[in-house]
């Protein structure tokens, strides 16, 4: 293995939801020895109990102490969107490899207009300063002589990954997709404002599908020697969770004050095929994640949540408190379908696998750059399309 065995160094900065997905499953990386070096949260306790749990040497509550240790090899940049273009391009200069939560960025919002963005901020505007600020972030991207990771969980699914293997070996062309990610809400504070999250369902789940669906074209357009895009998306959007009475929304853990609660948006691509995307928080039943594949020779359905390898019916939750079954999915009795090996099945461990080879024998990642700059595009493409009424031409 030679090289591939040595140490790397980590720095996280942000210690919510994502920072503890980060932490677990890089813990099951193979191959090299990985040093949790430091984490850094604007609040320090959040930041000294995740150091806790994970073993980091030190917590900060400031992350530019994570980029001036110059030990520190990769930096994982968990915190909410509106920071992530800035802390990318700070980090790439400090001259580390950066992973990336999705989205890569988002139109957040400027000072005069930081309340009510998602209703008072024309999407054209939106989409027109997103595209330039894609173009500035790209710039530093290709001109640093460090990794770009984008963490983008659904492409390296083990369904995924085996369908873009037997699309490759077959050469097929894949004609039609669907995806889909579905579930009641958020955990998230900020889940419904736009200025912190960039928009509702369809950035904040909708990113998952439409990555998995983009860099499955693009897996298929190099095995055929093709260069396919995207020529154009028609999106239609919603706010409904508002119009519940208290009593009707008790189910539902979503408060949309200036984004959508449901998005179903149409790709069309270079090639005339399409891509239909659902993204939802408004459907009771745990998490729905899918990819479903259409091509000329093969159909393949990528069901990674929730999965079928194991059924179970219980008539009580009788000590069941610490025993996961489903994200999202309050009540574990009756017939349900609880998750199995979910860092496996969702890619979570293949994704940081993969990265900590990339940044161990400097290879590109399989979620790369390019892949963050069309999945946002696409979204913001999709916001103006469900405002305008009408496709919008990427």
């Amino acid at each position: 293995m030679g090289d591939f065995m040595k140490k790397i160094s980590i720095g996280i900065i942000g210690s919510g939801f994502a920072s503890h997905l980060h932490c677990k499953y890089m813990a099951q990386v193979a191959g090299c020895s990985i040093d949790m070096r430091a984490i850094a949260d604007i609040d320090i306790e959040k930041a000294r109990k995740v150091s806790d749990k994970y073993g980091f040497r030190s917590y900060y509550d400031d992350y530019r102490r994570i980029l001036d240790d110059k030990e520190i090899d990769v930096v994982h940049i968990c915190t909410p969107p509106f920071l992530h273009s800035s802390m990318v391009s700070e980090i790439l200069r400090a001259g580390k490899h950066v992973i990336c939560e999705k989205p890569l960025t988002g139109y957040f919002g400027k000072e005069e207009s930081a309340f009510s963005v998602g209703d008072t901020v024309p999407k054209s505007v939106m989409f027109r300063e997103v595209r330039k600020e894609l173009a500035e972030i790209e710039e530093t991207v290709k001109s640093s002589n460090r990794l770009f990771m984008y963490a983008e969980n659904y492409i390296y699914s083990p369904n995924v990954l085996k369908a873009a293997e037997i699309l490759r070996a077959k050469q097929s062309k894949i004609l039609f997709m669907k995806g889909e990610e579905s579930l009641k809400g958020s955990t998230s504070p900020v889940a419904g404002i736009w200025n912190k999250t960039g928009g509702g369902s369809l950035i904040r789940v909708g990113s998952h599908p439409i990555g998995g669906i983009l860099w499955l074209k693009r897996e298929q357009a190099k095995s055929r020697g093709e260069s396919i895009g995207v020529e154009s998306v028609i999106c239609d959007t919603a706010r409904m969770t508002p119009f519940l009475s208290d009593y009707e929304r008790r189910h539902i853990d979503v408060t949309p004050e200036d984004v959508e609660d449901f998005a179903s948006l149409m790709i069309t691509f270079t090639d005339k095929t399409k891509a239909l995307v659902i993204a939802g928080d408004v459907m009771l039943g745990g998490t729905k994640n899918y990819i479903e594949v259409y091509s000329n020779d093969v159909v393949l359905d990528c069901r990674i949540t929730p999965s079928d390898n194991l059924s179970s019916y219980m008539l009580d939750e009788d000590g069941l408190e610490d025993v996961y079954i489903s994200e999202l999915l309050p009540s574990k009795v009756g017939w349900q379908n609880p998750f199995v090996a979910e860092g496996v099945l969702r890619g979570y461990v293949g994704q940081f696998q993969d990265f900590m080879e990339c940044v161990s024998t400097g290879r590109e990642p399989l979620s790369d750059f390019d892949l963050a700059k069309q999945v946002t595009e696409v979204i913001y493409g999709a916001y103006f399309s469900a405002e305008e009424g009408k496709s919008v031409q990427l």
